[in-house]
């Protein structure tokens, strides 16, 4: 995706520890304009994917999540970072240790929101070592569901995640693949 791309190059900002800094536009402020093109390239990928859900994360992957479900007319489930007493007793959870927050989190989503049979789709901003990413596949797999797609905008390719994701079986979409980002300049895979 070029317009990601061009956005990545000139609102992005290369951060020490490979760290990726793209508030302007992704996951602190929000372009929508923006966000609806994303949205429209994974309603693209997976209209015919027979989606009836979204998983995503909270908080970032909600906004692409939303405006993707608009467009595939199906809800969006995301999962909470740590538990909270509002939340049934009936829950999965997945401990999982985050890139960006150097911390780890308990990612909790309430059974009743996956369903055996469910056909989902997840959605997330970011892909780099893939730990949320695993335990979102864990907890639906857990569900009885069937994961029919996984649409990242970002991925880090040179964090290895995707590779592990894709040997797991899963095909990865991702808008645009980093290959490396040396010396605050990023070079795109494709």
């Amino acid at each position: 995706m070029d317009l990601l791309k061009q956005k990545i190059l000139t609102e992005g900002e290369v951060l020490d520890g490979g760290v990726l800094k793209v508030d302007n536009f992704l996951n602190h402020r929000l372009d929508i304009e923006f966000l609806n093109e994303v949205g429209l390239y994974f309603n693209d990928k997976f209209k015919n994917a027979g989606v009836n859900k979204i998983i995503t994360i909270e908080s970032s992957g909600i906004a692409i999540a939303t405006i993707t479900a608009q467009y595939l007319h199906v809800p969006v489930v995301f999962v909470k970072k740590n538990v909270h007493i509002n939340l049934p007793d009936d829950v999965y959870i997945e401990n999982v240790q985050s890139f960006t927050q150097k911390k780890d989190n308990k990612l909790v989503i309430a059974k009743k929101f996956i369903n055996k049979g469910d056909k989902i789709l997840i959605l997330d901003d970011f892909l780099a070592k893939g730990n949320a990413l695993n335990a979102l596949i864990n907890m639906v797999e857990k569900a009885g569901a069937n994961i029919v797609g996984i649409g990242i905008v970002i991925e880090k390719v040179f964090q290895g995640g995707g590779d592990r994701i894709r040997e797991r079986g899963f095909d990865v979409y991702s808008l645009a693949k980093i290959k490396s980002m040396e010396n605050n300049h990023i070079v795109f895979e494709d």
